[in-house]
Formats: C-alpha cells, structure tokens, sequence
C-alpha cells in the first residue's frame, strides 16, 4: 500500500478502513498527538519506555506523570514493547528527546511496515551531524524522504490535550503524505494546514525553543514585555535567516509554525523551555533547572547544534549565541541582555 493509496481512506468515514498509528514517546506530546489521532478516528498504540505509564495508558486512558487530569480517549492503548507497537502501523508518529532519536530509531528499522509514513513530532537539530529531526527519522527508519511528514506549530501539549483549539502544520515533500497525516489528525479542535516547506517549518520548530529560554531568563531577571517583544521580534528575524540560507520558503516563518508557535512557546507558562529559562534567570544553575522542570527542554540541547549549523553557514544568530553561552559557557545571567543590546547599530531590515 502506498503513501497515495492511504491518503484516500479518511479514518473517519464510516466503512472506510480504520487507520492505525503508533506513536513513539509517552511524554505529554506523545500523548497528547495519539489522542489528537484517536479523536480522529484513528486506533492508536503508543510506545514507552516505563512500563508503568504505559500500563496506566492501556488500562486507565490517563498519563498522570504527563498529563495530569486529562482522560485520553479509549482509542488510545500502550506498550513498552516498540516491536508490537509499530507491527502494522499506517502511521508512525515519532515523539522522542531529538539527540536521542537516532539511537533509538535505528535498532526498530526492520519492525516498521513497508506501507507507513513517518511523522517527525521533534524539534531539534542533531549535535555533530547538524540534521534536522526529519533526516534523522529519513535515515535511522530507512524510510524515503517523500513517505516523512512534521508537525509544529502553536502547540503546547496540555492545552491540545483539554482539546482548546488550536492549528498546526503538517509539512512533506510528498502531497499525498502530507494529506494523509493531516486527515490522521484533524478533529474539531485540532486544524492541520499542508505545507511542503519542511525545512523552513522544521527549522522554525528548533529555533524557537532557544528564542524562549532566551525569554525566559530576561523574565527571570524581572525584564518585562518590552524586552520579551524585543527577543521574540529579533528572534523571528534569526530563525527567517537561518531558514532562507538553507532554501527555506520566506511565507513559512509569519505563519503558524514559525511566528505562530514563537508566540506561543515564548509566552506560555506550559512552555519547558521558557519555564527553564524563568529558572535559570533566577540563579539556578543548569542542573537545578532541568531538574525543577521536568521534562525534556530541547533548546538545552539543540542551541548548541543551531548555532553549529549557522556558523557553518556563515549566518549570524546573536540570540542563540547568547543562550549557549548563558547555559553552556558560563556567561552570567546579567549579562545577557547588555551583550545583544551593545550589537553595532544598523537598519533593522540589515
């Protein structure tokens, strides 16, 4: 069965063939995208590594260590056994740490069926290889190019999980898959729009996690909206430059995946990576404020890999630099907001 052939059974038409996705990762994302999918119509398996959230998935339809208070709809089931989970799947969603992804991917290759389509739900940039989350899924799964869809966009998980609306990109090279993935996911609070950008969509995804750690620490300085509107806005402008000079489409970044879920991610309080950075910027060290977070914040991680792959490229991201070295260099915290201010003066469109 093919890519195209999938497209045309729409898991919610009666009589239709029920499609059936796995998803791997029981964090809150992984979660909340296999109810976004069971809401669809879908029959959806989700894999983990602890046995005793998967267990509580199957049997009680809740994830209370991710998504404390949701009921997750009866479609949804779980197994901490990878092999059984993807047996069969139309649909393999991938909802893992980014700098993990390979190594956990690459033993599971041969357990995927011929027929499915993956779905890249990371956002991130792999430390020493500088590959997108979707390369990544491409070359560990051996699974083409135009059978690989993303997802990003304004969606922080709770909120999709307590079904408040919401829309999102889906982006493929291939059409076929990108209508497939967006008809496995569209339901009356989650709106799917195509998009064959996926470099410019998935890079808008790893950037904005470094532009709200960035946030985040002016916040837990005690800087206010005017600084967290100046970081967002020049934020915007990094990711827009990081984007074009690896082909990216320019009407990618004002739209949902990129300033759309910016916004999002900068500004919400269920955001990891702002609430990490609210952390860092009231004195914690690194340590302390992924262990007061909980949870995966990707920018930790996949800053360091952005800015690699854009000094590669000769392209300059002064926020991003600045986060690395606020986390990773051992730049003080105060001294954040002076170093991208004290930037020679220019036009702003420069």
């Amino acid at each position: 069965m093919t890519a195209d052939q999938v497209t045309h059974d729409r898991p919610h038409t009666p009589g239709a063939p029920r499609l059936r996705a796995a998803v791997l990762g029981a964090g809150a994302w992984g979660t909340t995208f296999a109810a976004v999918m069971a809401d669809a119509g879908c029959d959806v398996t989700v894999w983990g590594r602890d046995e005793k959230v998967c267990r509580q998935i199957a049997d009680e339809h809740r994830n209370e260590a991710y998504l404390p208070g949701v009921q997750l709809p009866a479609r949804v089931t779980a197994s901490s056994d990878a092999r059984a989970v993807l047996a069969g799947a139309d649909v393999v969603a991938v909802a893992i740490p980014s700098q993990s992804a390979r190594a956990t991917l690459t033993p599971l290759a041969d357990a995927v069926a011929g027929h499915a389509v993956a779905v890249s739900l990371m956002k991130g940039v792999e430390l020493s290889t500088d590959r997108r989350m979707s390369e990544v899924v491409a070359e560990s799964l051996g699974i083409p190019a135009d059978r690989i869809a993303v997802v990003s966009g304004p969606n922080l998980a709770l909120e999709i999980a307590r079904r408040q609306p919401t829309a999102t990109v889906v982006a493929s090279t291939s059409e076929a898959t990108a209508q497939l993935v967006a008809r496995a996911c569209a339901s009356a609070y989650f709106r799917p729009y195509t998009n064959d950008d996926v470099v410019g969509v998935e890079l808008c995804g790893a950037v904005k996690n470094v532009i709200a750690l960035a946030v985040g620490i002016s916040q837990g300085r005690g800087l206010g909206y005017n600084t967290m509107a100046t970081v967002i806005t020049r934020g915007l402008v990094e990711i827009t430059r990081l984007g074009l000079a690896l082909g990216a489409d320019a009407d990618t970044f004002p739209g949902l995946a990129g300033l759309g879920d910016l916004m999002a991610t900068c500004a919400s309080p269920d955001s990891r990576n702002h609430t990490l950075g609210g952390h860092i910027g009231r004195g914690m060290t690194l340590d302390e404020a992924i262990s007061a977070t909980g949870g995966t914040a990707e920018g930790v991680k996949s800053c360091r890999s952005v800015l690699e792959l854009a000094t590669t490229l000769g392209v300059e991201m002064p926020i991003t630099s600045a986060v690395v070295k606020v986390l990773h260099e051992g730049l003080p915290v105060d001294q954040l907001a002076p170093l991208l201010l004290a930037r020679p003066h220019k036009a702003e469109g420069a």
